[in-house]
This record gives structure tokens, sequence and C-alpha cells, in this order.
């Protein structure tokens, strides 16, 4: 056994070859199932694309740079876990373009953070960080609250998620402008077929705190309110998870 190991030891061709050979048959292990694998993400029970002013409100996280700052990926480490909560599930991820995983915290993680503050908080957070948190380095964003949300490409937006491989149906792209609209006032009877397109847990109400007008505050909020809130991790279990599909 040894003798014939020192052969690749001792003639570089030799080694070479072997080397070739070991490569070619661990791709193939690799790569053959994505052949016939219709998707490598496990299927999450509560998973849905965005909602229009929550797709607006994740513009506006990307446009404004939060991303730099703040990722959107729970590790499995114990540390991690105990800090912000259940990791991240691919899954999660899925309806994302780009995904927002990220590698730096100069902020926290903010994948779990839908529901962990009220709205007011989220409001006072962004128009002044020190606020809330003395120790923040975050600038203000106050000026979000007085900026008209632009949605009038809203329904191209969707068409593009759509063309990219998210299941946005023609009647979701047709409707966005009003399930948009809805979603930011309480009151708008338009928000039961938002909730019928969508599904029942979608949040609706005044995000920003001023019913008069929908403001790229409105649509931020609405985004981070409902980061990490679709998968129901008391009913889910990685090990069984033929019951999630």
């Amino acid at each position: 056994m040894w003798k014939h190991h020192a052969k690749f030891e001792r003639h570089s061709l030799v080694l070479l070859i072997g080397i070739l050979v070991a490569v070619a048959i661990g791709g193939l292990v690799e790569i053959s199932p994505l052949f016939y694998l219709e998707s490598t993400i496990e299927k999450v029970q509560g998973m849905r694309p965005y909602t229009p002013l929550e797709l607006a409100g994740r513009d506006v996280y990307i446009r404004e740079g939060c991303y730099l700052c703040h990722s959107q990926m729970i590790r499995p480490l114990r540390d991690e876990v105990e800090r912000y909560g259940h990791y991240s599930l691919a899954a999660e991820s899925m309806y994302d373009h780009p995904f927002q995983w990220g590698s730096k915290r100069t902020g926290p993680d903010l994948a779990r953070v839908g529901g962990k503050y009220s709205d007011d908080w989220h409001r006072q957070h962004l128009a002044d960080p020190r606020a809330v948190v003395p120790e923040s380095v975050m600038p203000p964003y106050a000026f979000l609250a007085k900026k008209d949300l632009d949605y009038r490409d809203i329904a191209q937006r969707l068409e593009t998620q759509r063309k990219v491989g998210v299941p946005y149906t023609k009647d979701e792209v047709a409707h966005a402008v009003d399930d948009l609209e809805a979603q930011a006032d309480p009151f708008d009877s338009r928000g039961t077929a938002l909730k019928k397109r969508y599904g029942g847990k979608v949040a609706q109400r005044d995000f920003d705190g001023n019913p008069e007008r929908v403001t790229d505050m409105d649509a931020l909020v609405a985004y981070l309110q409902m980061l990490g809130t679709l998968v129901d991790f008391k009913t889910y279990h990685a090990e069984a998870p033929e019951n999630q599909r």
C-alpha cells in the first residue's frame, strides 16, 4: 500500500493525474444532483413574495445603504441563535434579488426584527437613532417621513421580479398599486383583496403615523416589520421537512 503511494509522491505527473481524477469524481458527485433536483431550497410553509409596499420598502432599504451595516442572516452558531433567534433558512431569502445576507454588522442582524418593536419605535429610531439607542452610530433618516413614496412603477417592479423567478401572478401585478395603497391604510376596503392575494397575516395599517400620505417611511417600516415573521418556528422542524411542504 505504502509502496504504491510512493509513486504519487515521487512522480509529479502521476500526482497531477491523481489530483485531476479525484477532482473529477468529486465534481460529478456535487454537480450531478443539480440536473434532476427541481430545487435545492426546502419549501417552508408561510413563505410568500413581498407585498408591493414591502417590496418598495426593501428598495428604500437598499437605496439608503442599510445593508452596509446590517446583515440579514443568522448563522447556526450558539451565540448567534441566542442573540437573534432561530438561524436563517434558505427559503427566507428565496425571493430576495439581491439577497441581503451581508458580512458586516455595525448594527445588529435584522433577520428577526419584524414584530420585535412597535411602528413608533422604528419611526423614532429612523428619525433620531440615539433617541432610542444612545450608543448608536447610525445616521438619521427623518427625511423619509417627509418624502412621498414614488410607486408609479410598482407594477413594473413586480413584473421584473417575476422574470427572475418570483411567483407573482398576473393578478398581483395588475393590482400592485391598489395593494400598496391598501396596506398603508387600515380603513381601505381594498385590504380584503390584498390579504386574499398575499395571506391573512399581511399587516394593514398606517406605518408612518401620517394617514394622509404614503411615504418612504411607510414602506421601510412595513418591510422591517415583516422580516422574520413569515415562518412559524413553533411548528417548523428541520428534521421533518415533509410536514412543511
